[in-house]
């Protein structure tokens, strides 16, 4: 059998699949520069991811009546340094370690509710005014979640390991926790009860003398009869 003789200088077509493979590569990377370059404004970008918020109805729960006067805030900002080590064990192998900063606001206020009728004491003259009130108490702290961040993660290699299994492996609610009880440890230990007093003795003093009472006395108890 003679074999069929292709024409000098004729070549050898590639197969179709390879033409549109080609074809679609330069067609991506057209878009891609394009897109970069500014050159296809009204083009989007094909790899672009797309986030939807597929959040329910937020549900009312209760609604409670407030008779707090919210005298006084303050800002609070802790460093958490959570190591845990496994015994045996080097760091690299077990063992995490945790850098995150809490920023948080406390508040103090007077709750006025419970505040009777003996609690308030007026002359016959209706000049002077007494008024004896619970002393100031600290809210609980709210750890602001937006300007709260982690420095540094450092993780063992069974930790890593263990992340990969878990349902949730970037938990931080053991460090925010931590967050909240220091920085209601530092309210504690701060004057934001006392501002808070003054603050409340203040604006009634104010209120009563506009209302045409001449001496306001404001004091605060703890609830055993005691000043």
């Amino acid at each position: 059998m003679s074999s069929v003789q292709r024409p000098a200088g004729t070549r050898k077509r590639p197969p179709w699949w390879v033409v549109v493979s080609m074809t679609m590569v330069l067609v991506l990377l057209v878009l891609l520069l394009g897109g970069m370059l500014n050159l296809l404004p009204k083009a989007s970008n094909p790899f672009a991811t797309e986030t939807k918020d597929r959040t329910g109805p937020v549900l009312l729960k209760s609604i409670q009546d407030m008779s707090r006067y919210e005298a006084a805030s303050g800002s609070f900002q802790v460093v958490v340094d959570l190591d845990k080590d496994a015994k045996f064990l080097p760091d690299a192998v077990r063992g995490n370690r945790t850098l995150f900063v809490g920023k948080g606001e406390v508040g103090a206020y007077v709750d006025l509710g419970n505040v009777g009728e003996e609690a308030v004491k007026v002359n016959r003259d209706r000049t002077a005014a007494t008024l004896e009130l619970p002393r100031a108490r600290l809210e609980k702290p709210a750890l602001d979640a937006e300007r709260s961040y982690a420095v540094t993660k450092q993780r063992g290699l069974l930790d890593r390991l263990g992340d990969f299994f878990s349902d949730n492996p970037n938990d931080e609610r053991e460090v925010h926790k931590l967050a909240v009880r220091h920085i209601g440890e530092a309210a504690g230990k701060s004057d934001l009860t006392e501002r808070a007093e003054k603050n409340t003795r203040n604006m009634l003093r104010e209120l009563l003398v506009s209302l045409g009472y001449e001496k306001v006395s404001v004091r605060f108890t703890d609830g055993h009869g005691k000043h």
